[in-house]
C-alpha cells in the first residue's frame, strides 16, 4: 500500500510538473514569434546602413575619425551578452565558454560590460574583471534602454582606455539553432559590400560631417542588434527546453502509470489469495 501511494504521489508530481514547462513552452513561443519579427524588421536597416559606411568610408581622409582608427591593442572589452533567466538549454553556458576561450586566446588584458544576470555571475565567480553590467532589460528592449552601454564603450574607445572592443551574443539561425558569435565592434571596419550597378550619394553638408554623425549611429545599432539576436535566441531556446522537458514528463508520467497499476494488481491478487486462502482454511 506504501509503494502505491509513493507512486501515485509521484504521477500527481510528474503531471503537475507538464503543466507548468507546457505553459512555460507557451509563453515562449508567443515571445519568440515578436524577437523574431524584431530581429527580421532590423536586418533591412542594418545592411543599408553598412552599404552607406562603406562609401563614406571608402574616401580618403575619414582614417582621422577616433572609432576608425586602428590602435595596437593593450586592452580589449568585451560586450558579453546572455539571459536574466535559465531553463532555455546550454544557451547560457555556451556562450560563457565562448567568451572566455576568445579571453584565453586572445592573451590580451580584457574588460567586460555584462548584459544579462547568467553571464554577470559567471564572471563575477570566476574572478574576471567587469567593467559595468546591465540586467533587467524587458524581452522588447527599445534603442533608448541600450544607449547607456553604446556610450561605455563609445567613450572608453575614443578615451584610449580599450584599444579594441567585441561583441559577444548568441546570433539567431532558426527555431532550432543558436549559433554563439564574437564580432569586432570597434574599430569599425565597414563591410565590403557588392553593388548592383552604379550608386551615386549625395551628402549634406558633406561627407565628413555625415559620417561623424553616421559612426556612433551605427554603434548602437550594432550594439541593439545583437541583443535582439540574443532575446530570439533565449526564447527559441527557452521553447525547445521546455517543449522537451514536456515530453519527458508526460512520457514519465506513462511509465509511473504502468508502474502504479502493476502494484495495485500484485497487491489485488495477494488479497484475493488470502481471502481464497483463510475461506480454504475454514472449510
Amino acid at each position: 500500500m506504501a509503494n502505491i501511494r509513493l507512486i501515485g504521489r509521484r504521477i500527481r508530481s510528474v503531471q503537475s510538473t507538464a503543466k507548468i514547462t507546457k505553459a512555460m513552452e507557451m509563453v515562449a513561443t508567443s515571445k519568440m514569434r515578436k524577437a523574431q519579427e524584431a530581429v527580421l524588421a532590423g536586418r533591412p536597416y542594418a545592411e543599408k546602413m553598412q552599404e552607406v559606411l562603406a562609401d563614406l568610408a571608402s574616401q580618403p581622409g575619414n582614417a582621422l575619425h577616433p572609432l576608425l582608427e586602428r590602435r595596437e591593442p593593450h586592452r580589449i572589452a568585451i560586450i558579453h551578452i546572455t539571459a536574466d533567466r535559465g531553463l532555455c538549454g546550454g544557451l547560457n553556458t555556451n556562450m560563457n565558454r565562448a567568451t572566455v576561450n576568445f579571453m584565453l586566446e586572445s592573451h590580451i588584458p580584457a574588460t567586460l560590460i555584462t548584459v544579462g544576470k547568467k553571464g554577470r555571475d559567471f564572471m563575477v565567480r570566476y574572478g574576471r574583471d567587469v567593467r559595468a553590467e546591465f540586467i533587467g532589460l524587458s524581452d522588447r528592449p527599445s534603442m533608448l534602454d541600450t544607449l547607456p552601454i553604446s556610450k561605455i564603450v563609445i567613450d572608453d574607445y575614443c578615451s584610449g582606455y580599450v584599444d579594441a572592443i567585441y561583441l559577444a551574443f548568441t546570433r539567431f539561425v532558426s527555431t532550432m539553432t543558436q549559433r554563439p558569435a564574437l564580432q569586432q565592434l570597434l574599430p569599425v571596419e565597414p563591410a565590403v559590400v557588392e553593388r548592383v550597378g552604379e550608386i551615386e550619394y549625395i551628402y549634406e553638408p558633406d561627407r565628413r560631417t555625415v559620417l561623424a554623425e553616421l559612426l556612433p549611429r551605427f554603434v548602437e545599432m550594432q550594439v541593439y542588434h545583437a541583443i535582439l539576436e540574443s532575446i530570439a535566441s533565449e526564447q527559441s531556446a527557452r521553447m525547445v527546453a521546455m517543449r522537451n522537458a514536456t515530453d519527458n514528463a508526460n512520457e514519465l508520467a506513462q511509465d509511473l502509470t504502468l508502474n502504479y497499476n502493476k502494484a495495485r494488481q500484485e497487491m489485488i491478487t495477494n488479497e484475493l489469495l488470502d481471502i481464497t486462502g483463510g475461506a480454504a482454511a475454514q472449510a
